[in-house]
């Protein structure tokens, strides 16, 4: 993989010529993050060797290059899920390029269900730690010391500074966020109401598709990490109900403009 990654990333340099501090992942419905970046290049997955292709709607499928106040960004417009039929590689091959680009820090954001009874549609959370329950591991297999250690330590998935700098963004803009444990399942069925309850049980307070693996390769680089999620269903008793992918992506909408101030301004005073 690691001629493969050079091969990827020296392609981007070669259309680009830049080299961004951060890369930020845009999940269901909060790809106009992109209205932040003063835009420099805009690269389609199509037109880059390697890469996979976002088959999901509210996933636009480009990479955006660009800055937000001084910092320079690439940001991922759609990512790529293991239930596409993508391998765990595959899911997380774009995080190893960010890192040859030379990225420090990564954002990651989702939709998420919520099981935890103080969260509404709409809510927004920091996400401090993860469970993994998807069937496959994005480091099972021959490790390459180039990237990273073959045990990486997960003490701290999610950055503890990034966290707190956004609580302290969010005070001074009024914004509610809450914090939260994200349990990561393989999809792309939404959970049934026993699923539910196993994640509650297990000590989730939201679950979904994604993030998870781009995290832990993340960490295998040692790149510091961010996570926010958004609610747009509830998994708890007396607040379940039929949920539709469209209606996911109306429900992270409505969070995008507050998702999007924490996530810029964060990139500008971190």
């Amino acid at each position: 993989m690691w001629e493969t990654v050079q091969t990827t990333a020296d392609f981007i340099k070669s259309k680009t010529n830049f080299s961004p501090e951060y890369a930020v992942i845009l999940g269901s419905g909060l790809g106009s993050f992109v209205e932040d970046i003063s835009v420099e290049f805009t690269l389609p997955y199509g037109e880059i060797p390697n890469f996979p292709v976002s088959t999901v709607e509210g996933h636009s499928g480009a990479l955006v290059f660009g800055t937000v106040g001084d910092k320079k960004v690439v940001a991922m417009q759609g990512r790529f899920h293991y239930y596409e039929g993508y391998s765990m590689q595959e899911v997380t091959f774009p995080i190893r390029v960010f890192k040859m680009l030379g990225i420090t820090k990564l954002i990651v954001s989702n939709a998420s269900g919520g099981v935890n009874s103080k969260f509404n549609v709409g809510s927004i959370v920091l996400i401090n730690d993860h469970i993994n329950m998807q069937p496959e591991h994005p480091l099972r297999g021959a490790n390459d010391q180039r990237f990273g250690p073959r045990f990486v330590n997960m003490s701290e998935p999610y950055s503890q500074k990034m966290i707190a700098k956004v609580q302290e963004i969010a005070v001074a803009a009024n914004i509610t966020v809450h914090t939260g444990v994200y349990l990561g399942l393989q999809g792309p069925t939404f959970e049934t109401p026993a699923e539910y309850r196993m994640v509650k049980t297990l000590g989730a307070d939201c679950v979904g598709m994604s993030t998870v693996p781009e995290v832990i390769v993340a960490r295998h680089m040692d790149i510091e990490t961010f996570g926010i999620s958004v609610i747009t269903d509830m998994g708890v008793e007396g607040q379940m109900e039929n949920i539709s992918h469209a209606e996911v992506l109306q429900a992270a909408k409505k969070a995008e403009p507050e998702v999007r101030y924490l996530i810029s301004t964060l990139i500008q005073n971190y």
